[in-house]
């Protein structure tokens, strides 16, 4: 990649830019990039902010699929937090409810602050420069944001996407860590395919705008 010079906050998340990413941490702090991460539910960043350094945005830190999904569910959600669980209810041989999910949410992620990046993360025109204008990410009039992630070599290839109801992940890689030909792209079509067939389920629904700060 050459050097592109000056970048708005959109352009450079929308096109998975690295140096902005880097330069973002270092102004809010690593301390407080790791908090909030384990405020969304990410608890395996459980090291000293010195071990992961500025690197942790380039994929430095290990993290489930998992608690990456559900932390981005936090940004459809408007920022409210649910534990992920795989249990809704249990129930007996005569239909009697023996255990239900109760819900918990917290907030952790100021509304209007999840709604900017929803905002980008959705925006078609602003990761066309990288992906093209008619990408995997792309559902035509449906709102759904998406992030994609590769690690050194190709040996991790992330994409998670979500709407306002259902926040869906995608790892690939090697199980023994090699090196595969190919990044994020790969996770691409199974991720596409799957998130085609959900979405079915729901209304669509458009991520709430954001409101401009004032001075901003």
């Amino acid at each position: 990649f050459k050097f592109k010079g000056p970048l708005s906050f959109r352009s450079a998340l929308a096109e998975s830019r690295n140096i902005p990413a880097i330069k973002v941490s270092y102004l809010a702090g690593i301390s407080n990039v790791i908090q909030k991460a384990r405020d969304m539910g990410i608890s395996s960043l459980n090291k000293s902010p010195e071990y992961y350094g500025l690197g942790l945005v380039l994929g430095g830190g290990e993290v489930s699929l998992l608690e990456m999904t559900g932390a981005y569910s936090v940004l459809g959600n408007d920022g409210i937090y649910n534990k992920p669980t795989g249990i809704l209810e249990v129930r007996d041989f005569e239909g009697n409810v023996l255990e239900k999910y109760v819900p918990d949410e917290q907030r952790v992620l100021e509304e209007n602050a999840a709604r900017m990046v929803n905002s980008i993360l959705s925006d078609n025109e602003a990761r066309a420069p990288l992906f093209g204008s008619n990408s995997f990410l792309y559902f035509g009039g449906k709102d759904v944001a998406g992030k994609t992630g590769t690690t050194n070599d190709n040996r991790d290839a992330w994409l998670i996407g979500y709407t306002p109801q259902v926040s869906v992940g995608v790892w690939t890689g090697n199980n023994d860590n090699s090196p595969m030909k190919k990044g994020s792209s790969i996770s691409g079509k199974p991720w596409r395919a799957y998130m085609d067939e959900v979405i079915k389920n729901y209304d669509n629904e458009s991520f709430t705008d954001y409101e401009l700060p004032e001075n901003f």
